[in-house]
Parts: C-alpha cells; structure tokens; sequence
C-alpha cells in the first residue's frame, strides 16, 4: 500500500499563506499532527522501502569491494595502475631504477633469434638483405643483448600495435636510422593482414609506412644532419663536399610536427674531418659565406637545435622523444687485435673485450651529446646504443648487399675494399636497438 502523494500547488492557500510569511499557530499544529498520522499509517511500508534501499547498497558495496575483484589479467590490473600513476605518456610500467639496459652482454640464443626471417619482410632495402645476397652465415642473426642484473622486456608487436593506433611515428635522421624504422616494421607487419597495410615511398624525404586498421604511421625522414644541408636529397645525396646551414632546423622540422613519437639520429655524416662547413647564410645567396668549426662545435650547433625544438613543438604529456647515439663502424681490424688493414670484411665473432671501444666512435661527440642533454629542459631519452653495438663486428652487411656500381677488378680481387663496415644486416643487431627502444617506451 503506497501512501498517498502529497502536492501543492502553486496557486493553492498554503502556499500563499508561507510565501507570504503569515502561517498562523493553529495551522501548523495541524500539519504537523497529519504528518504523524501518516507516519503511523504507513510505517511498515516506510520500514520496507528503507530496508529494500540497504539491501541494494549492501550488494553494490560487496560487488565493488577490493576483496572480490572482477577477473582480469596481471598485466592489464598493472597496466591500469601504472596509468593512474604514471606522469608518461606510453608507459605501462617501469624499469627497476637499479638496472641499466644499455649495460651487459650478448649471449647466444637460437630460440627467439631472430624475431623474423629475412623473407618475411618484403621492407627490406637490398642494401641489407645479407642472405640474398649470399652471406653464408647466419650466426650473426642468434644473439640476445642481456642487460647486467635484469631482463629487457620482451618486445610486444600487439601492446606496440595497439598504442599506435590513431598515432605517428616517426624516425629521423640518415640511414642508419631508417635501417631502425626498417627493422620496426619488420617486426610489426605480420600481425597486420596484407590489405591493411601500404608503404607509400617516393623521391621526397617522407616514407610512410600505413597502417589502415590502426589509423596509424610509422614513418621515416631523411635529415642527416637534422638541419638544412647540401645533402638533403633523400636519392642523390653521395656529396663529399658537406655544408649545413646555421639555425636551419624548422626547415625540416616542420614535417615533424604532429608526431607521437619520434626517434632522432645524427653522427656519422658529421665525420669528414676535424673540422666542418657551417653556411651563415642561405644556400640561395649568390655569395655563401662559409664559417669553418670544429666537428665537435658544429655537432653542439646541431644538438642545441634539435634539443630547442623539441622543448617548442613537443608536448611532454602526449608524445615521446627519443635520440639514438652513435652507430659504431667496424673498418679498422687493428682496433680488436686484427691484422692491420682489414676491417669487418669476413668477420663472423663478437669482441669479447668488455671495454673495447672502437677509433671510429668519437668521445668527444658523447661528450657533447652528454653537456648539451644535461643543460636542456627538452625531455628527450637517450638510446645508447654505442657501447653495446661497438662488439658487434660480425653483424654488418660487408659485401652482401645490392652494390651501387659494378665492381672493378681491384674490387673484386680483395673484397674488403668495399666492404660496407656501417650498415647492418636485418634481421639482426638493429631489431635490438627497437628492443631497447620499446623497454623505454613502455617501462621507462
């Protein structure tokens, strides 16, 4: 039994009467002794309804209690918490601040190496694909990199997949960087169903590789010295005589703007020399004037540039910069106790010297990577790839790649006068580089 509704109206005596403040004693006497009434009346149907209403809350407390979780898994609960605690963008969890990633050893492992075959990946350039190319061996593709201490995480191409959905990312820098955005597709693309992907490459210095289920980019742009250059053609580029321009960085930089994530690498078209061609000017002038600077200075201009602009156009809050150091070469054997003269040609073993560290890797330029990181606001992680890349002389291209140009006689007669001690095999050492830099991305 309901008890009954009690409305007023606006027009109604009783209303008037208390918005015009004159409600007299007897009146209210009587309002109150019908409140009670009806409270005796109905009571037990009150006494219900209150105890349906516990009930209710009782059950919505149980289901929500921390005792009795709904069930999900380890990874998603520690994921979500992660999220709620965490101040960066892409991070799922953390390394333990102990462990230094970029500190261990490589160890033999023919189980989960390599994490592709060469002729899955039809995104291999022909400078590195060694085994088409008749590489004999396959040695070089089975090792681990196993940080001192701790493990890296194991590379997920569904959690990566899935936080590039409706993102851009972008690698910039020389080739060696795009053999890193080369390696990071390789290891996504078999998860993505052939028309749900497209590489979009012309002679412009953008590759887009297009991921159409995920809304997604992951892109590549050639800027081998981040600023301007007289070798900024993505195909003709093979240019002795370098000059960079002074100030130049939003010349590329503005194809950078928008993107999720972005990996920087620059050194190794640095190294002409002690000393480096600066344009004050423009490359338009009639006149160039030219300013001479040490590498190490020329490579600090480039440095406080980039570190400048990723402080202007990239929010810390939403996207994540990387930058990758040094890639090293292997072209003088004298560095590890070889015979002098020879270089990585035929080489098939790792340097065992733990603190081998190779002429053609400059100090001074980590030296000045390290100041001008230290001095910037910019929040950009270092991928230091250096050290653990110096023991892998067994891991270039050396002779097994597509050539540029037929080979002369001489060539042919002693192959390590053009063998290529710079670029890497894929798969191979760089598909660790992506290891490090998903273990940064995802559990800084």
């Amino acid at each position: 039994m309901k008890p009954p509704a009690l409305s007023i109206s606006l027009s109604s005596p009783v209303n008037q009467m208390v918005r015009r403040g004159r409600v007299s004693t007897p009146f209210i006497f009587i309002l109150i002794g019908f409140i009670i009434l009806v409270a005796i009346l109905y009571g037990q149907d009150f006494s219900c309804t209150l105890s349906h209403f516990d009930h209710h809350q009782h059950l919505t407390t149980l289901n929500h209690s921390p005792s009795i979780p709904k069930p999900r898994s380890n990874f998603v609960e520690r994921k979500k918490k992660w999220r709620r605690e965490k101040t960066v963008p892409f991070a799922v969890g953390k390394t333990a601040e102990s462990c230094n990633i970029f500190d261990g050893k490589w160890v033999r492992d023919k189980e989960s190496k390599p994490m592709y075959e060469e002729w899955e990946c039809p995104y291999i350039q022909p400078q590195l694909t060694c085994q088409e190319h008749g590489r004999p061996d396959r040695d070089y593709q089975n090792w681990r990199w196993q940080p001192n201490g701790c493990d890296l995480p194991k590379f997920n191409a569904t959690l990566m997949l899935e936080a590039l959905r409706g993102k851009r990312m972008l690698f910039v820098g020389d080739s060696l960087n795009r053999g890193q955005y080369v390696s990071m597709i390789c290891l996504l693309h078999r998860l993505v169903p052939e028309e749900g992907k497209v590489m979009e490459s012309s002679y412009s210095s953008l590759t887009v590789f297009r991921l159409k289920d995920y809304n997604a980019t992951i892109e590549f742009y050639w800027a081998p010295f981040l600023l301007e250059s007289n070798s900024d053609d993505a195909v003709v580029h093979r240019i002795a005589d370098r000059i960079v321009r002074k100030g130049s960085i939003n010349t590329h930089g503005k194809h950078w703007k928008g993107a999720d994530i972005v990996v920087f690498n620059t050194y190794l078209w640095w190294m002409t020399g002690l000393q480096f061609k600066i344009l004050k000017g423009s490359f338009k002038d009639e006149v160039p004037e030219i300013e001479m600077l040490s590498t190490e200075d020329a490579y600090r201009m480039a440095m406080k540039s980039m570190l400048k602009w990723v402080q202007r156009n990239m929010d810390p809050k939403k996207t994540r910069v990387f930058f990758t150091s040094m890639s090293p070469t292997h072209s003088k054997s004298i560095d590890w106790g070889g015979e002098e003269g020879g270089n990585c040609y035929n080489q098939t073993t790792l340097i065992d010297d733990p603190e081998y560290w190779g002429s053609d890797s400059r100090k001074t330029i980590m030296e000045v990577i390290g100041d001008e990181f230290r001095k910037s606001k910019a929040q950009v992680t270092f991928l230091n790839i250096t050290q653990l890349s110096s023991y892998r002389k067994d891991a270039h291209t050396q002779i097994f790649k597509k050539q540029w140009g037929p080979l002369t006689p001489e060539q042919k007669a002693d192959p390590k006068t053009y063998a290529d001690c710079v670029h890497w095999c894929l798969p191979g050492l760089q598909d660790t580089w992506n290891e490090l830099l998903f273990a940064k991305l995802f559990y800084p």
